[in-house]
Order: C-alpha cells, then structure tokens, then sequence
C-alpha cells in the first residue's frame, strides 16, 4: 500500500459526551480498500493529508460543498448519504484509517468493529490491540449512549418527564443490531452478539447462543453456545446449548481456538483446543489442551494416550467420557454433521 491507498473510510454520525468527547459512533456504510478516485476526492475536499489516521469533524455548513463535488464525480449513492446524515442529529465526521494499526480513538476503534459486522473484514484480519482502553464504558438506553457520569442526570430528567430511562447494559460494547443486521442471519436475543461480530449468511444465534467482537462464524452455522472474543466457527457446525469455546481474553492465554467445518460441540461441551473439520465432542465434555485421552480404533482397541493438543488438527474425530471407567476417549468417526437445512436455508 502506497501513500496514496487508503486501508478504510467511513462517514458516520457521532455521539458526544458533556467533555465533547466523542463515545460512539455509527457508520451506516464503512469503506475497506475504497475505490481510489472516491478516496482522492473526499480527502482533497477535506483538507487530509495522507500518511496517520484521522478522524475529522464536518460542520453542516461545509457538508453541501463535498455532496457537489460527489454528486458531479457521480458518487452518487455516497453524496446522498452523506446529504442524509448531514440533516440529522448528531455530528457527521469522517474517519480515514491509511493503515491498519491500533486504534487510538474512539472513532477508530468504532469503524474497526463496524468493518467486522459488516463482513468487510474477518475475524483476526484487522489490528484491535489496546481496545479496550480507547473504548469508553457506557450506559446503553433506550435514549442512545450516555456517559456513566451523566447518567443519574438523565435518569432525573426522565422521571420528571414521567418516564423511565431503560438502561439495557452498561458495557463497553453495545449491541450489533443497533448498528447493523447483516443479510441472511436470525437472532434470537439480539443483546447477546456484541457490535464487532462476524456473522456469516445462514447463521442462527439462539437464545442462550453468545457471538463475542472479533469472532463469528463462517456461515451457515447453529449457535446455541458461546463464541468467545477470537474464536471463529466453520461452515455447517452446531454449537449445542450451553457449550464454550475459549477464548484468549482470559488467563493470558495466546492459543487462537478455531471450530472447523462440519463439527458439533454437545451441549454444555467446551473446547480449549483448536477442533479441526468433522469432529463432535459429547454432551458435557470439556476439552482443555492439557486432557488426556485414551486414543481408540476404529475395532476399538487401544492405540495411544495422549493429551487433547496432540490431536489438534485431526479431522473425523469423536471426543466421548467412557461412562463407565469416565476416562476421556478419541474414536474415528463413521459419518460427519449436517444442519437441519430447513432451519438455515430460509433466513
């Protein structure tokens, strides 16, 4: 990538709190790789250089004069929007990242987790470090984002309104389906996929299923237990209810844990291993990378002991407890999972 070349742009309307800081934001239409020409004429209007990141604020007065010289370069679709979101509420600002590093501030960070919503980017394709701390932790109502300092204000001011201010969530991350619905999905509990997921088409996200930023699934998938922050599902597997996958958020960890295609993890399972293609792991089993297990034939008869890490990567494999000794064992599998298609192919 050259000077010139642009990792992503987006347009977006920005929530401020009583310090003018910005908390939030929402991008309708994020840009990955933008078409050169579009990215030439937005950062000429806009005054940008090329080289760091830059988030610029864009006053309704200035914003006709980049709608005309969109609408005469026949950017048509993206003068319209911006026309749009210039005569709403909320401060219209342009976030241009040149590269893809760490984000430094709210606006970035903001448009690195709509890239992953919008599928623009996948799961461990963009730079997330030190997240947490450019993100602030908010009271997320049916108000929009307030800032937890403001909060005991607002819930006044709507008590003496004679309403009640809904607090749904006080967290960092809000919910996806408030910025964005990807194609093709159904979800349940909408509060349970947090904003920065990757969903991919065909995916159904139950109740007690949980999609974690940074993780997903390829699509079509049955998620009906928690993907953890990094882990990303393969296409036609199944998360049974109240199964996990670990994730690297917690204890330090560094392993990426990944399920791969065509697999099932039994209700109330878990994986601490990478689960390569065609693998189901029972009911009730946790499977961390120190278990050992009593690898079988497929006659039965005993091969090996091994821990579970020594099998990762291994396809068409069955992790089962010998109900009657309860030792973890490993058999081959004779058949592999497939997703009830009445249940995916209609979303």
């Amino acid at each position: 990538m050259n000077d010139t070349e642009i990792h992503s742009l987006a347009f977006g309307l920005a929530s401020h709190n009583a310090k003018n800081e910005i908390i939030e934001v929402y991008y309708p239409a994020p840009l990955l790789c933008p078409d050169t020409a579009l990215s030439s004429l937005i950062l000429t209007s806009c005054a940008i250089q090329s080289g760091e990141n830059t988030v610029t604020q864009i006053d309704k007065e200035s914003a006709p004069a980049l709608v005309a010289k969109l609408l005469e370069a026949k950017f048509t679709e993206h003068a319209e929007q911006i026309q749009q979101m210039n005569e709403g509420q909320g401060q219209l600002i342009l976030c241009v990242q040149f590269k893809d590093s760490a984000p430094k501030s709210v606006a970035e960070a903001y448009l690195k987790l709509h890239l992953l919503s919008h599928r623009l980017a996948k799961p461990h394709s963009l730079n997330l470090d030190g997240l947490f701390a450019v993100l602030h932790n908010l009271a997320w109502t049916n108000e929009g984002a307030i800032d937890l300092e403001e909060l005991p204000e607002r819930q006044l001011a709507a008590r003496l309104r004679g309403t009640v201010l809904e607090v749904a969530s006080v967290d960092k991350f809000p919910k996806m389906t408030s910025y964005v619905v990807p194609a093709g999905v159904r979800i349940a509990h909408t509060a349970r996929v947090r904003l920065g997921a990757y969903l991919g088409a065909g995916t159904t996200v139950m109740h007690e299923g949980f999609v974690n930023f940074n993780a997903g699934t390829e699509g079509p998938a049955m998620v009906e237990g928690r993907i953890s922050a990094g882990v990303m599902i393969g296409a036609n597997s199944d998360l049974g209810g109240g199964c996990s996958t670990m994730g690297t958020l917690s204890g330090g960890g560094t392993e990426v844990i990944s399920v791969g295609e065509n697999c099932l993890i039994g209700a109330n399972a878990g994986i601490g291993i990478p689960l390569a293609s065609g693998c189901t792991v029972e009911a009730g089993l946790y499977l961390t990378a120190g278990t050992k297990l009593n690898v079988l034939g497929a006659d039965g008869a005993l091969l090996k002991t091994v821990k579970a890490k020594e099998l990762v990567g291994v396809e068409g494999l069955l992790f089962r407890r010998n109900s009657l000794s309860g030792a973890v064992e490993c058999v081959p599998l004779k058949s592999s999972i497939s997703l009830n298609d009445e249940l995916h192919s209609h979303n």
